[in-house]
Formats: C-alpha cells, sequence, structure tokens
C-alpha cells in the first residue's frame, strides 16, 4: 500500500460547507466561500481540509443521504465550482478529502427508485430487502409498504437512508435475501462505489473520509467481511490512485488499517473513552476527570495497529457537542496542547480554533437534532451575521452566536493570548519537530486513575519530546528520572524536575526535550 508523503505531517481541518462561508447571499455557506477563506486555513496551519457531503441531497441528513453521487448540490455551487476548488487548494500546497458515504443514499436517489419497482431490474439487489414486507431486518429500521415490491428494505439510521447491499458475511441460509458478499448484486454496489471515487479523483479531490467505513458488510461480528471489501477497494486505488488518501470513521485501527485505510478517527461512540477527555460530567480537560481509561484502551489500539500511530483524535466535528460546552478558559488552549502533540493527523472542527460555543436552544435543522448547536455559521468579524452571510439574519441556514462576547476570527487574530493564537503556535511547533510529526512514537509515561497530570514521550531518530498536560487547579507531580533539557513549548509555568520527580503547576501543559 502506497503511503501519500503529505499524511506524515498533515493537519486536518473539517468544513460544515452550508456553515462556513456564504458568498452570494442566500443564508448557506457555498464552495466559492470556501475559495475565500482558504488563506485563512493555511495562515492557521492547517494543510489539508475535510469536507462534509456536498453531493445532490434532500438534506434530510445535512447531505449524508445523497440523491447523486456524481453531481454537487447546487446551493454550494457545480461540479466546475468544486473542481475549482481543489484547484485553489492544490495551488496553495494543500489538499482536501472529500466525504463519501458509502453505506446508504437517500430515497430519492435513481438507484432506490429502481429498487423499489416490483419488476426486477439491475438495481433489485442494489439495497438490503427482505423477501417480505412483514419482515423487518433483524437488528435494523426498515422502509416498508411504499412500493408495489414486496419486501422491508433496510435503513442505516434515518428513516428515509435505504441501506445499499454489500452482503452479508454469515448470510442465513434460512432468510434467502441475505445475499452473500460475492453475490452479483453486492459486487454491483461495491463496483458502483468504485466509480463513485473514480469520477471525483479524477476530477482533482486527493481521498476520502469514509462515513461509516466499518458498517457495510452485514452480519460481519468481527468485520471480516468489511475489512476484505476495502482491502478490494485498496487494490483498486493502489492501481489506479496509488496516491489517493483514505482516512475511515471506523474507530478500531486495527481493523481499519489492515482494510487499507492510511488512518482511522477515535469516535466519540463506542469503547475508546474519548469523551473521557472532552464531553461527560467530568471531562479530564476540565479539570476533574480521569484520563486513565482513554490512555489503556488507546494503548490497545495503538499496540493492535502495530505503532503506526495512525489513530487520529479529532478537536470535534459536526455529530459532536462543541469543544467549550465542557471545556472553557485556559483549558481550551491546554486540550489543543494534548490534541496538537498526540500521533495521527490532528483534525480541528471549524471554528473550534476560536473557541466556538454550542448554541443552546436551536430547533432540528436538516437532521441534526441535538447536533444542530455545534453546526451553527462561522464567525469571521464583527460585521452583520458575524461576516458568514449578507443575507437578512432570519435566513441563515442556522441561527447563529447572538451573545455580544462570541469569538470572532478578527478579534482572535488581534490578541496575541487568543486561543488562536495559541493554536497557530502549537500547529507550528507540532511540523517543526520531528518528534511530533504524525508517525513518530508515543510512549505513555504518567497516566494513573483520577489524578494528574498527564505524561507521554514523542520520539523520533533524533529527537525525544516529554509532553506534560494539567488541566486541573492544582500543583501536581510525579516520580520520573528524566531530565527536562530544552523548553519547546509552555502555557502556564513550566514543569521542574529534581531527577527524581517532576512537579507540573496548575492550569499548565509543556514539552520538554529530554
Amino acid at each position: 500500500m502506497n503511503v501519500p508523503k503529505w499524511l506524515d505531517n498533515v493537519v486536518f481541518y473539517e468544513i460544515y460547507p452550508q456553515s462556513f462561508k456564504d458568498s452570494n447571499g442566500d443564508g448557506i455557506g457555498d464552495f466559492n466561500g470556501i475559495i475565500e477563506k482558504l488563506d485563512y486555513i493555511k495562515d492557521l496551519g492547517c494543510t489539508a481540509i475535510w469536507m462534509n457531503p456536498c453531493f445532490k441531497s434532500p438534506f434530510g441528513d445535512a447531505g449524508y443521504d445523497v440523491s447523486d453521487y456524481l453531481e454537487t448540490a447546487p446551493r454550494y455551487g457545480t461540479n466546475d465550482d468544486l473542481k475549482r476548488l481543489f484547484d485553489e487548494v492544490h495551488k496553495r500546497d494543500m489538499h482536501i478529502l472529500l466525504d463519501l458515504v458509502p453505506g446508504h443514499t437517500s430515497v430519492e436517489h435513481p438507484w432506490f427508485k429502481q429498487s423499489i419497482k416490483a419488476e426486477r431490474n439491475e438495481f433489485t439487489d442494489r439495497y438490503v430487502w427482505t423477501d417480505s414486507i412483514w419482515e423487518s431486518p433483524e437488528g435494523m429500521g426498515c422502509i416498508r409498504g411504499i412500493s408495489d415490491r414486496d419486501g422491508s428494505c433496510a435503513v442505516n439510521f434515518f428513516s428515509h437512508q435505504p441501506a445499499l447491499n454489500y452482503g452479508f458475511y454469515k448470510p442465513n441460509p434460512d432468510k434467502k435475501w441475505q445475499h452473500s458478499t460475492d453475490s452479483e448484486g453486492a459486487r454491483a454496489t461495491l463496483e458502483a462505489m468504485k466509480d463513485v471515487m473514480r469520477f471525483w479523483l479524477n476530477a482533482g479531490c486527493d481521498g476520502f473520509r469514509v462515513d461509516m467505513a466499518g458498517s457495510l458488510v452485514k452480519n460481519d461480528e468481527d468485520g471480516k467481511g468489511t475489512v476484505k471489501l476495502w482491502q478490494n477497494v485498496r487494490e483498486f486505488l493502489d492501481k489506479e490512485f496509488p496516491n489517493a488518501a483514505m482516512v475511515s470513521e471506523w474507530g478500531e485501527p486495527d481493523k481499519s488499517l489492515q482494510g487499507g485505510f492510511h488512518m482511522d478517527f477515535l469516535l466519540h461512540f463506542g469503547p475508546s473513552h474519548y469523551n473521557d477527555l472532552f464531553r461527560c460530567e467530568n471531562p479530564f480537560f476540565g479539570g476533574e476527570g480521569d484520563v486513565s481509561e482513554f490512555v489503556r484502551k488507546y494503548v490497545e489500539n495503538y499496540e493492535k495497529s502495530e505503532k503506526k500511530g495512525l489513530i487520529c483524535i479529532p478537536s470535534g466535528n459536526h455529530d459532536m457537542d462543541r469543544l467549550s460546552r465542557n471545556i472553557h478558559g485556559d483549558n481550551l488552549k491546554i486540550a489543543f496542547a494534548f490534541l496538537l502533540s498526540m500521533p495521527g493527523a490532528p483534525f480541528i472542527y471549524y471554528g473550534d480554533e476560536i473557541g466556538m460555543r454550542y448554541v443552546e436552544g436551536l430547533t432540528s435543522v436538516e437532521g441534526g437534532y441535538g447536533r444542530t448547536g455545534s453546526r451553527s455559521p462561522m464567525q469571521w468579524d464583527n460585521s452583520s451575521n458575524a461576516g458568514f452571510s449578507s443575507a437578512p439574519a432570519e435566513k441563515l441556514y442556522i441561527a447563529q452566536d447572538v451573545s455580544p462576547d462570541r469569538p470572532t476570527v478578527k478579534n482572535q487574530k488581534a490578541d496575541e493570548n487568543s486561543l488562536y493564537n495559541e493554536i497557530k503556535r502549537l500547529i507550528k511547533i507540532r511540523q517543526t519537530h520531528t518528534a511530533l510529526n504524525n508517525r513518530s512514537e508515543i510512549e505513555f509515561v504518567y497516566a494513573e486513575k483520577n489524578v494528574y497530570p498527564l505524561a507521554y514521550v514523542r520520539k523520533s531518530e533524533n529527537e525525544k519530546i516529554l509532553v506534560i498536560i494539567n488541566p486541573s487547579s492544582e500543583t501536581v507531580s510525579f516520580e520520573s528520572k528524566l531530565a527536562l533539557k530544552e523548553t519547546v513549548y509552555s502555557f502556564g509555568e513550566t514543569a521542574k524536575s529534581d531527577g527524581k520527580k517532576i512537579v507540573a503547576s496548575p492550569y499548565s501543559a509543556g514539552f520538554y526535550t529530554i
């Protein structure tokens, strides 16, 4: 498997296109708005973009319900506009991943409209259908009673997202509708998705972040069928697009990397304990939480993935509460000191770099529900709608934070002690020290239950850096014979060492050569 060299030191910026920058005054962000702000992203220090779905869609789930994989949503612009975005990204020596949604489509997709017909056609088996309207797929929701076709169609999440058929790893012989992974229908679905990837890679995108990558093959408890499916995709990519980057939303790096992905996300659901750090009643970065279970699980995954350092820990994303909902003040800076000193590619969710807040009490927009408050328009300056759009405020895609003290890019740039400037500084340090590169190793030095600090060593062939993180209000220490040499980075007071123990001040983070 070819690994694109640019992934070694990449820092991603996630763009939710409808909420980033509106260039034509309709209240919704668009491709031209993103192009306007590419220099901002590059100046922050980010070297690549992950953009959420931008394809044609009825937007029942913010674009994760695709109705045409090969055509952009008109509200964002045309296919040519998207290609121009690719070109502008590349002119700045940056890269861009599109969001691929291979597990389901919208009910408005032409494939589904053909699949619901009673007479057999080439799309009859494109989705997971039971043989009887009275039978639901076990463990899944379903669509039924909307056509003359007898049967119920499985859905992956919302009731308007029919599940595409990649087969069942262990088909039940008593259920003839459970096709094997090498059945004609399952193979046709996979080839159709390769065609989608082929289309956009030829158009100029640099790869994909893949939605729900571990869920494609059904009855696949150990993931073996899905791993094999992605190995098939990897073979195709190695042959035709060897430099295409692939990042999975899977949460099990031992499986995703085996399947041929270059990187995997730690997810806010599942066994990672990611939420212990940022999003729970007492998060670690809130100053009164526990990091030990997160570290235990991280090390387990790190060992399983052969210490390749490809586990990505995002600041947040469109599915999570904003980082600032549970973490405040200086602890946001300390959280980013952690995020930007861990292995794997960092992912910064748009607006997290200025501490944008979760907007409380919003009515659901396009399937957002509790996630809607994390999807509000970017806050650029102090002009109308915080510089996001010239539309009347009531026409904005999602209502903005209306607080008089809402953070903006303009204000944060002007304040040398702002979160924005701290993150910019951290990214620069990360990219100039080999020990902090995405693939450099990590060894945890101190991560005990219900106590602070967190300490770990990052190391490359020619450099070792000890990272000490203390978001608590107490002076803390741990036994260590490590000698602190040069201070590479510090927030708050620098740590002290007497050759037997290291002492870390309250609300501090530091990187030290050893």
